[in-house]
C-alpha cells in the first residue's frame, strides 16, 4: 500500500465555510435522516471494497458489545479477533459474526485477557479497546474518590501493554472514561503514559464528546492513540459548534425516528415513577428540590445521580447511556416511558441490523458499556489517512493540537437553558401543591426485620415487634417508640430534631420533631428514626431522611439532640450514638485516632462502636465497603441510621484489619 506523506499542519486548517459532515454524505450517496449512521457504514464498506483497499489487520481487546468493532470494521479494519471476557457479551459478538451479519468472518475468543496469549502466527497492524473503567468511573469519584490503579480492573491497561510488546503493532487507539486522568491525583494516569512510552510508542490523547461526531447521545471518553512512527491528529467534529460549517447536532428525535415504540410500556412504575410525568424534557429528579424553586421538594440537591429520573430532550442528544442502573436511570423517553432496545441502538448508533443477544438489562449493558459505532468510524478514518496512508473519498478536517473544544462550556450553558425550563413548569403548578402540615394522632404497633431495617404490619423472621404512638401537629411531631408488651411510663432518652441554624421552612409544617424511646434498646433507636421516616414520606412526599438532611458532602439542613433520663446509668457506647446523633465523627473521612478523640472511647474500642452502629441501621464505610477509601479511614455519612432493604450498603461488610494498630491508640 503506497504511503501518503501528510502536512498535518495543513491539514488542521479549517476551509472556509466548509460542511465537512454534508461532503462525507454526499461522496458516499448518503442522505441524511433516521438511521443514517447505518447507511454510512454500509457506504464506507462498499467504498473501500470496490476500491481494492487491503484492510487493516485488527486485535479487538475488551470487544463487549462490538461497538468500536463495528466503527473499525466498516472503515477498512479487518478485526481478525475479538477478545472478550463476558460469555453474554461474546454471544452477541458470536451472533454477529455468522456469515451475512455486520462483523462476518470476525473471530470472538471468550477468555480473560490474563490468559490470553495470542497465536504465535498472529500478525496486526493495529489494536483496539479499551478495558472495564468503573474504577475511574463518575460512581467511583461520587463514593469519595476514584480506585484507579488500585483495584485490580484498573490495572488491566497493563495486559494491554504486554500484547503490544508482544505483537508490535504501527499503533493503537485505547478509550475509557476521562477519570482515569485525576484518578489518584494524577499518579494512575502518569503510570498508563508512562507505560504505553516504555513499550515504544508516542501517544496523543484527547477527551472527545460522541455528540460532535455524529452521535445523538453527549458521552465523554478519554482517547489515546498510540504509533510507532509518525505523527497524529484527532478528527474535527462533524457535528455541533465546533464542527466546521456548524451542523446541528443529530437529535435524539431525528435518531429514533421509525425505530418504533414495539414493546414499550407507558410509565416507569415504582415509588417514584409517577413524578415523571411533570419532568421538562431535559431534567432530572432535581426539578423536585428546593434550588430548583419546587414548592414540594422530594428530593436533596445532589442527592441522586444525574441520570435519575432523567428524561431526555427530543431537541438534542440525550446524556450518556449507563451500562447499568436501576429501576429510575435514565434516559427516559419524554413519551414518559422507556426507551426500547431499538430505540437504545440508534440513539448509540449501533445499527438496526446488529442483533444484540441478551434480556432488556443484558442489553443495555451492552449498550452502554460500548463505544458508539459512528464515533469510531470518524476515529478509524483518521488513523487510516494518517497512520496507513489510504485516500479517502472525502477531505478529513483535523484538530490543532492546542485547540480546545467547547463541549465543557456548552454543558454549562444547557444548565442554565434547563434551569429556566424548570422555573417555567413549576409556575404552571401554581397552587395546586399544598404546604405540608396538619394534625395526626394515633397508634400503631410495626415489625422491624433486624436482617434488612424493612418495616412490617407482621411479625417476620428476625423481627422486633415496636410499639409507636404519633402525635403530629404543627408545634411539634412527637413520635413514641417502646418494644415488648409492657412500656416503661418515662422516657429513657429524647432525640431533638429541628432545622439546622439559618433555616425556619424545613418543609415538614411543623417546627420541630421529637422522638422518644420508652427502652434503651438498639432496635428501638433505629425504629424511632424509621417511623419519622415513613410519617415524612406519607406527610411530604420526599423520598426519605435523606432528602431531609441534605447531601452528607453538604451542609445539613437538620440538627439532632439526644439526651438521657437524667436517673439513666448511660454506658459509653451510647454516648458515642449521642455524638453521632449531633454530627459528631459524621459526614467526612476519619481514621481511627480522631474517632476515639472525637468519641472520647479507646481507639481499640473504635471498631467495635462502628460494628454496632452497623447493626442499628447506620452506614458505615471503610476500605472494605468501598476501595477507594483509604485503609484505617471510616466514613459514617449521616448522623441516623440510612440502611433499608434497598441499600447497596446492606450487602457490604466492614473488616477489622483496618483497625489492626487500634491497641497502638491512646485512650480517649
Amino acid at each position: 500500500m503506497k504511503e501518503v506523506s501528510l502536512d498535518l499542519n495543513l491539514l488542521s486548517r479549517e476551509p472556509a465555510n466548509a460542511v465537512w459532515f454534508q461532503e462525507m454524505l454526499a461522496s458516499l450517496e448518503v442522505s441524511r435522516g433516521a438511521g443514517w449512521p447505518d447507511r454510512f457504514g454500509q457506504s464506507l464498506r462498499r467504498w473501500f471494497a470496490e476500491h481494492g483497499h487491503s484492510p487493516i489487520k485488527t486485535l479487538s481487546l475488551f470487544a463487549g458489545g462490538g461497538g468500536l468493532d463495528i466503527g473499525f470494521h466498516d472503515a477498512g479494519f479487518e478485526i481478525v479477533q475479538m477478545v472478550e471476557l463476558e460469555a453474554k457479551y461474546v454471544r452477541t459478538l458470536e451472533r454477529n459474526s455468522q456469515p451475512g451479519k455486520w462483523l462476518s468472518k470476525v473471530h470472538p475468543t471468550c477468555v480473560d485477557i490474563r490468559k490470553f496469549v495470542p497465536d504465535s502466527q498472529l500478525k496486526v497492524d493495529f489494536i483496539i479497546g479499551g478495558p472495564p473503567c468503573q474504577t475511574f468511573s463518575a460512581a467511583g469519584r461520587r463514593a469519595a474518590g476514584v480506585a484507579g490503579t488500585s483495584d485490580a480492573r484498573g490495572t488491566l491497561f497493563q495486559e494491554y501493554v504486554r500484547l503490544l510488546k508482544a505483537l508490535q503493532p504501527k499503533g493503537f487507539l485505547f478509550e475509557n472514561v476521562y477519570g482515569i486522568i485525576g484518578a489518584q491525583k494524577g499518579e494512575a494516569w502518569r503510570q498508563i503514559q508512562k507505560a504505553f512510552r516504555d513499550a515504544g510508542y508516542r501517544i496523543y490523547f484527547r477527551i472527545l464528546d460522541a455528540a460532535d461526531y455524529g452521535v445523538p447521545q453527549h458521552r465523554e471518553r478519554l482517547f489515546i492513540v498510540g504509533l510507532k512512527e509518525g505523527n497524529y491528529l484527532f478528527p474535527c467534529p462533524t457535528h455541533g459548534p465546533d464542527s466546521p460549517g456548524k451542523v446541528p447536532f443529530y437529535t435524539a428525535l431525528e435518531a429514533v425516528a421509525g425505530a418504533g415504540p414495539s414493546g414499550a410500556e407507558a410509565g416507569i412504575g415504582g415509588r417514584y415513577g409517577h413524578l415523571l410525568e411533570n419532568i421538562p424534557p431535559g431534567l432530572n429528579y432535581s426539578f423536585y428540590t428546593e434550588e430548583m424553586g419546587h414548592p414540594q421538594p422530594v428530593f436533596s440537591w445532589r442527592s441522586k445521580f444525574s441520570d435519575f429520573l432523567y428524561k431526555a430532550d427530543p431537541e438534542m442528544p440525550v446524556r450518556t447511556i449507563k451500562a447499568k442502573g436501576g429501576q429510575y436511570t435514565g434516559p427516559f423517553s419524554w413519551e414518559n416511558r422507556h426507551f426500547t432496545i431499538a430505540e437504545l441502538k440508534r440513539l448509540q448508533t449501533f445499527p438496526d441490523q446488529y442483533e444484540i443477544v441478551g434480556n432488556r438489562s443484558v442489553c443495555v449493558e451492552q449498550i452502554g458499556n460500548s463505544v458508539p459505532p459512528q464515533l469510531g468510524r470518524i476515529l478509524a478514518l483518521s488513523i487510516l489517512e494518517q497512520v496507513m496512508g489510504v485516500q479517502l473519498p472525502f477531505p478529513m478536517h483535523y484538530l490543532p493540537q492546542a485547540l480546545e473544544l467547547g463541549f465543557r462550556q456548552r454543558k454549562r450553558q444547557l444548565t442554565e437553558r434547563y434551569a429556566e425550563k424548570a422555573r417555567e413548569a413549576i409556575a404552571l403548578l401554581g397552587t395546586e401543591a399544598s404546604p405540608a402540615g396538619g394534625v395526626f394522632r394515633g397508634e400503631a404497633v410495626r415489625f422491624l426485620s433486624l436482617a434488612d431495617f424493612g418495616w412490617s404490619e407482621g411479625e417476620v423472621p428476625n423481627s422486633v415487634r415496636v410499639n409507636l404512638r404519633y402525635d403530629l401537629n404543627k408545634d411539634c411531631w412527637q413520635i413514641e417508640a417502646g418494644a415488648g408488651e409492657t412500656e416503661r411510663d418515662e422516657n429513657q432518652y429524647l432525640i431533638e430534631v429541628s432545622p439546622s441554624s439559618g433555616r425556619e421552612d424545613w418543609g415538614l409544617g411543623t417546627r420541630k420533631v421529637k422522638l422518644c424511646a420508652k427502652d434503651l434498646e438498639k432496635p428501638v433507636f433505629a425504629a424511632l428514626w424509621k417511623a419519622f421516616e415513613e410519617k415524612l414520606v406519607e406527610v411530604t412526599g420526599k423520598a426519605d431522611l435523606v432528602q431531609l438532611a441534605g447531601y452528607y458532602q453538604y451542609t445539613p439542613r437538620i440538627r439532632g439532640v439526644m439526651s438521657f433520663h437524667p436517673q439513666l446509668r448511660v454506658e459509653p457506647f451510647w454516648r458515642v450514638v449521642q455524638g453521632v446523633v449531633s454530627g459528631i465523627g459524621v459526614a467526612t473521612q476519619l481514621p481511627v485516632q480522631d474517632l476515639a478523640l472525637l468519641w472520647g472511647v479507646n481507639g481499640e474500642d473504635v471498631f467495635s462502636c462502628l460494628q454496632v452502629l452497623r447493626v442499628m441501621g447506620y452506614e458505615v464505610r471503610n476500605h472494605n465497603t468501598n476501595s477507594q477509601i483509604a485503609k484505617g479511614e471510616y466514613l459514617i455519612p449521616y448522623g441516623f441510621p440510612t440502611l433499608t432493604p434497598r441499600s447497596v450498603q446492606l450487602r457490604k461488610n466492614l473488616n477489622r484489619h483496618d483497625a489492626i494498630d487500634a491497641k497502638r491508640l491512646p485512650a480517649g
